[in-house]
Parts: structure tokens; sequence; C-alpha cells
């Protein structure tokens, strides 16, 4: 996810209606009876106004929701559609989905963001999988708390140009009018409205469908929960290993959702932690021009290279690491915190990482062995939730409709 600026041991520590007359306005242009059951199967059998109802992983509270912005069936089922839909940029070429794909854990697999227009970005897009407790959103921007607000960005900011819709919100809106599934859907998630197909409502139905991608049910938890057979004897090790004092992974990585960034209905106030790990260090702890982390946002010297540590939930799919994907490897990332920071020994970015004076006092080096590096390797694997990736409910819901009409597959 973008900031919103231009390119400057052991177990004790885990955390545990209606549709009504709104659609009728819309059946006469949209194509009626047919199109109507396109958007009802879109919405499943429950009735497009009912409450969405939470399918927590066991040990998971339940995500906080701005009171402006509840969550209900129809909203998810809009957001799902303009997730995926490339209508969202200037171009017509790339969607939310693009750089947030589902077989990567809702991340990209480019090192840094390339947006519709070819601009390469400074950070690469984090994966989404339970966003919904995220209490700051992206890298390094300590503001950017609601997924609503978020949205905006991509969509039009400038510096850099992602989905690239500034100054073409009109032309947006005559997209979404055009396309007769989307009337049922925004009538349906926005009842009441005389036109509620409006950029707030936009934001809101992404956001809805975002909090949806909820992620806890790898190996990791059915052990965790009684099935001590779903991880294997060797991620039994390296979950040791990771909750240990020896490698302090969890002083960053804990809790349900594996991050100290967290949010949910249970906690008094949200939790939001930033990190300079020591990746770099230039002249004399100094980071990249065009990626200072948080003092971007708070102009003091000691948050030089502060990112936030992100989600460790399917981590092994969602390579390369760090915030700009200078790490193309788990072994790489395992290398770098045993050595306490990253040596460039050559080029612009040449330093030793481990002295960088900024750097987080968890970042202290370790040793392992062959045997033990192989069964942390094994432990992060074990958090992968393969039923997430390829959950129906979060994936691309233009496919099959596109290629039932033989059209090309322009929504992603």
């Amino acid at each position: 996810m973008s900031d919103g600026v231009g390119a400057p041991g052991g177990r004790a520590y885990r955390a545990r209606r209606r549709v009504g007359s709104a659609v009728g306005r819309w059946l006469p242009a949209a194509g009626g009876i047919a199109v109507l059951a396109l958007a009802f199967a879109a919405l499943g059998a429950a009735a497009p106004h009912e409450e969405w109802q939470w399918d927590l992983p066991p040990g998971f509270p339940r995500p906080r929701v701005p009171a402006e912005n509840p969550m209900t069936v129809a909203k998810v089922a809009l957001g799902r559609h303009l997730f995926y839909d490339t209508r969202l940029s200037g171009n017509g070429t790339q969607s939310c989905a693009t750089c947030h794909q589902q077989a990567r854990a809702f991340a990209d697999p480019q090192p840094r963001g390339v947006g519709s227009t070819g601009e390469v970005h400074p950070r690469g897009p984090m994966s989404l999988a339970n966003v919904a407790y995220a209490s700051a959103l992206t890298w390094a921007n300590p503001n950017m708390r609601t997924l609503e607000a978020q949205a905006l960005v991509p969509m039009f900011g400038e510096e850099p140009v992602e989905l690239g819709l500034a100054g073409k919100e009109q032309e947006l809106f005559r997209r979404i009018r055009a396309e007769r599934r989307y009337g049922p859907l925004f009538a349906a998630a926005f009842p009441g409205e005389a036109d509620p197909v409006t950029l707030v409502n936009i934001t809101r139905a992404i956001a809805s469908f975002e909090r949806t991608l909820i992620s806890g049910r790898a190996p990791y938890d059915r052990a965790e929960h009684g099935d001590h057979a779903a991880m294997s004897a060797a991620a039994q090790r390296g979950e040791q290993l990771f909750f240990s004092e020896q490698l302090e992974c969890f002083h960053c990585h804990g809790g349900y959702n594996f991050t100290g960034t967290t949010d949910d209905v249970t906690k008094g106030f949200p939790e939001v932690e930033f990190h300079n790990t020591g990746l770099y260090n230039i002249g004399r702890g100094h980071f990249p021009a065009d990626n200072p982390g948080l003092m971007a946002f708070t102009g003091r010297a000691e948050d030089e290279g502060r990112m936030k540590a992100p989600t460790l939930r399917n981590i092994a799919l969602t390579a390369p690491y760090m915030h700009d994907g200078s790490i193309p490897t788990l072994e790489g990332v395992i290398d770098h915190y045993a050595a306490a920071g990253r040596t460039i020994a050559d080029g612009p970015h040449r330093g030793v990482g481990a002295d960088n004076p900024n750097k987080s006092e968890f970042i202290n080096g370790f040793e392992l062995t062959a045997a033990q590096r192989a069964d942390l390797i094994a432990f992060l694997h074990a958090l992968t939730d393969s039923s997430f990736i390829t959950d129906a409910r979060h994936a691309n819901p233009w496919l099959d409709t596109l290629a039932a009409r033989g059209r090309p597959r322009r929504p992603e």
C-alpha cells in the first residue's frame, strides 16, 4: 500500500434487506432481470442488506470497523467487483488486484510497485492479508489509519502515479454507470440514495471488501488449536527459535497477526510501531533519499529508516522482502538479521547497516547452525494459509461472466 506521499519464547508471548425500489430504478436501463440475476449471483444466497457475518479464525477478535461504514453483504460484493476492475485506472490497464494478487496473499511479486503508466514506485505494495487489523496501513505513514482514506491514494496520487485517476473522476463515474452489473450492486449497497455512484461510496465498498481478507488457518494455527501434526517437527523447532530471546523475532512480529502494528475491538487504543532494521547506513544513519521512512512525516532525524513491520502471515508467498524489495529470499532475510544489519560493500548505498545509529534495540544479531536455519524457514512456511489464497469469496468476480460473453477479460 502507498504511503500517500511523493517519493522523498514461547507461547506466552502470542496474543492470542431488502433491495426495494432503489434497485428497481436501475432495471430498465441496466438490462432488467438478467442484470439483477448477475448482481444477486455475486452477492450469494444472503439478502443483499444483510449485515456481514464475520467468519473469523479461532483466536481472532473482531476487527474494528468505522461507524460510518458498517459492513454489509451487499457492500462487500460491490467492493469485490471494484477491487478487480481495471476501470479504476485512468488508462484502463490496472486494478487494485494488479498489485495485490490473491495467489501472493494479496501482495505483489514486483520489488517495487509499478503504476498504470509504468512509473516505478519507491516501495513495494504490502500484503492485504488481515489488513482489517492494521492500525497503520503503509510502510511509513503513521497518519494513514483507515482503508477508506487509503484507497484514494492509489486512485488519485500523482507522485508517484499508481492508478492515475487524477482529474478523471467524471470519466470514472461514466465507466461505472456504463457497466450494467454495477447498477444493482450500487443500489443494494447504498439503498435510498438517488445516485449512489460517488467517490465516497466507491472507497467505502472497496474498504469493506478488503476487511474480509482475513487469514488465520495456516498449519501453525491448526497446531496452535490442537492439531499438533499440522506442523512438521522442523517447523515446531523453528517456532521455538522464532519466539526465543536469542532471535527476538516476536518483539516486532508478535500476536495473532505477527506484527506489532495492530488494532481490533478488544484494544483500548491502536498499537503502532515503526522500526529501523539496519537495512541501510549511508554515511551515518542515512537511508536512500526516496525512502527516509517515518522521518518523512515526523521530521525527526532519529526516525530515518523506521518502517512498519509487516505481518509475517503468508510470508513465504510475498517475496521479495523489505519495503523496497531489496532482499529476494527468506534465507536472505535471515542473513540480514543474523548479521544485525546489512552490509553493502560498494555503490551509492554502501555502508554497514549494523552500525546504523537509529537501528532498533532488538536487532542484535545471532548465530544459527544450518539445521536451525532450515527449521526457522520451515516455521515461516507454516504460516502459509492455503485456504486464504484459494478462497473463491476473494477471487475475481468478473472472469467467468466475461468469458461466457466471449469478451476479453478486461477487469482483473
